[in-house]
C-alpha cells in the first residue's frame, strides 16, 4: 500500500512524514512492546527506511536486545520521550502507529509474541497470530 501520512510526538518537536510504500502492521504482545507503550501491546507500522521523512526536529537513539535476539534501535524525541521508531535492520523500520495524525485506515496484518499477550486480551479471530516472531 502507498501512503502520504505526517505524524509527530506528544509535544510536537518532532515531525515527520511517510511517503511511499507499507508492507504491513504488527500489533506485538511482547513484554518490551508493553513496557515501551505502558500498555497491553504495541503497534508498529513496518516501512522501507527511504518511506520515513524526518520533516523536524533531532531524534535520540538508543539500542536494546529484544526477545528474538536482535538488537533494536530505538529513536525517540528528546523532549517529550515518545518512540518514534524502532529499527533492526537499515533496510525497514518500525514507525510507532499511534503517532500518525491520522490512524483512522490502520488495520494490523498480525499479531505477534501473542504468548506474552495480556490474560483478559481476546484476539481477533480474522487477523493471523503468532506465538513469537516469524
Amino acid at each position: 500500500m502507498e501512503i502520504n501520512e505526517s505524524g509527530s510526538c506528544q509535544c510536537g518537536s518532532i515531525k515527520y512524514r511517510l511517503v511511499g510504500e507499507v508492507m504491513r502492521l504488527n500489533i506485538c504482545h511482547c513484554r518490551d512492546c508493553q513496557k515501551q507503550s505502558g500498555s497491553a501491546f504495541g503497534m508498529s507500522l513496518i516501512v522501507p527506511a527511504q518511506t520515513f521523512q524526518l520533516v523536524s526536529g533531532e531524534l535520540k537513539t538508543f539500542q536494546v536486545k529484544v526477545a528474538s535476539g536482535r538488537t533494536k534501535t530505538c529513536s525517540f524525541c528528546p523532549n517529550c520521550g515518545v518512540r518514534i521508531h524502532n529499527s533492526t535492520t537499515p533496510e525497514a523500520m518500525s514507525v510507532k502507529a499511534g503517532t500518525l495524525n491520522n490512524t483512522s485506515w490502520l488495520r494490523p496484518d498480525g499479531h505477534y509474541w501473542t504468548k506474552d499477550k495480556m490474560a483478559w486480551m481476546d484476539l481477533p479471530g480474522d487477523v493471523p497470530c503468532h506465538d513469537e516472531a516469524s
